[in-house]
C-alpha cells in the first residue's frame, strides 16, 4: 500500500463554481448546508452563483474552503478506506484537516474560521497591508530584504509563507512591503507578484486578531487526531489541546512553512499526495517539489475516482 498524504488548501483557491465539478457528490453538498446553518447565510449559492466580491471577502472565504475540502474529504472516505499516513493544511487548511482528522468537528469549525477570518479583516484596515509573491531567491535573502525594509520604512514587513524553494510570500504594510519588493528585485529576483488580498496573513500586524482568537479557541475542545496532523508553525503533529490552541494562535502571525512540510512528507516516505480541496496550488508546489510524487488534485469526479478506485 502506497503511503498516501492529504494536503488541504487556502485563500486563494476559491472561485465562483468551485464545486460545480463535484455536484455527484453528496458529501461536497451536506457539508456546505452544515456550514450554511451554522452561519444562517447560502454560502452554497455564493459558491455556486457568487458574486465573487462576496466570496473573496475573508470571513466568507474561509468557511467556504472549510466546508467544501471537509466535504470533499468525506466523499472520498465514503467510497474507499484509504490508509493516511498524514495530513497538513496551508494556512486555512489547517483547519480542514483538523476537522478531517477528527480534532473538532465540521460545525465548530465553521464557526471558528468565520470569525477567523472577521478578526483578520478588523486587524488591517483595508489597504494598509499587502502581500506579495518573490519568485527565485533564497530564503535568507528574502529575509535581509525585508529587515532592510523595515529599518528604511519603519513599518513591518517579514516572509509569511516559505511556499516552496524559491517560492516565498512576504507580508505587511504596503509601503514597507512595496520598498522589500524592490529591494529582492535589486537582489537577483526573477519576478515580484503582488497578491490580491485583502489582509496582510502571518505578519505581526495579525497579533490583534491572534489574540481575540485565542479568546474564541479557549472555549473550544480539541479532540486528539485520530491521523498526524502537521502544523504550519513548527511542522510536527500535536496531541493535546493547551499546544493545539497555541499553534492556532501563533499560526496567523507565524510563517507558513510548507517547504519544510513538503520536506517532512518526504521524509515520512509518501508516495502519493491528494489535494483535497477546490483547485491544485498545492499540486503545483508538489510537482516542482519531487517530480517522483503521485499528486492527485481532487477537484472534480476524475480526481476523487482516481484516487478510490472507481471509474
Amino acid at each position: 500500500m502506497k503511503k498516501i498524504a492529504f494536503v488541504f488548501p487556502g485563500q486563494g483557491s476559491q472561485s465562483v463554481g468551485m464545486l460545480d465539478a463535484l455536484t455527484e457528490f453528496p458529501e461536497v453538498t451536506t457539508a456546505m448546508e452544515t456550514a450554511n446553518q451554522v452561519l444562517n447565510i447560502d454560502l452554497l449559492d455564493m459558491v455556486n452563483q457568487g458574486p465573487a466580491e462576496s466570496l473573496n471577502q475573508t470571513q466568507w472565504t474561509q468557511p467556504a474552503l472549510l466546508a467544501a475540502s471537509v466535504g470533499i474529504f468525506n466523499a472520498v472516505n465514503a467510497r474507499s478506506d484509504l490508509d493516511i499516513a498524514c495530513m497538513a493544511g496551508h494556512s486555512l487548511g489547517e483547519y480542514s484537516a483538523m476537522v478531517c482528522a477528527g480534532v473538532l468537528s465540521l460545525e465548530t469549525a465553521t464557526e471558528l474560521v468565520y470569525k477567523r477570518g472577521l478578526y483578520m479583516q478588523q486587524a488591517v484596515p483595508e489597504g494598509t497591508g499587502s502581500m506579495a509573491a518573490i519568485l527565485g531567491l533564497e530564503p535568507n535573502v528574502v529575509e535581509q530584504a525585508c529587515q532592510q525594509a523595515q529599518q528604511q520604512s519603519s513599518g513591518t514587513v517579514s516572509a509569511a509563507n516559505y511556499n516552496s524553494p524559491g517560492q516565498i510570500v512576504i507580508a505587511g504594510e504596503t509601503k514597507a512591503v512595496a520598498l522589500a519588493s524592490q529591494l529582492c528585485l535589486d537582489a537577483g529576483a526573477k519576478k515580484i507578484m503582488p497578491l490580491a488580498v485583502s489582509v496582510p496573513s502571518h505578519c505581526e500586524l495579525m497579533k490583534p486578531a491572534a489574540e481575540e482568537l485565542a479568546e474564541a479557541l479557549a472555549d473550544i475542545e480539541l479532540k486528539p487526531p485520530k491521523v498526524p496532523v502537521l502544523h504550519n508553525v513548527d511542522v510536527k503533529s500535536h496531541n493535546d489541546q493547551a499546544t493545539m490552541q497555541a499553534v492556532l494562535k501563533q499560526q496567523l502571525y507565524s510563517p507558513v512553512r510548507w517547504t519544510q512540510t513538503m520536506e517532512e512528507l518526504q521524509a515520512l516516505g509518501v508516495e502519493t499526495v491528494a489535494e483535497c480541496g477546490p483547485g491544485k496550488v498545492l499540486s503545483g508546489l508538489f510537482k516542482r517539489f519531487d517530480r517522483s510524487l503521485t499528486v492527485i488534485p481532487l477537484m472534480n469526479a476524475k480526481g476523487i475516482n482516481t484516487l478510490t478506485g472507481e471509474s
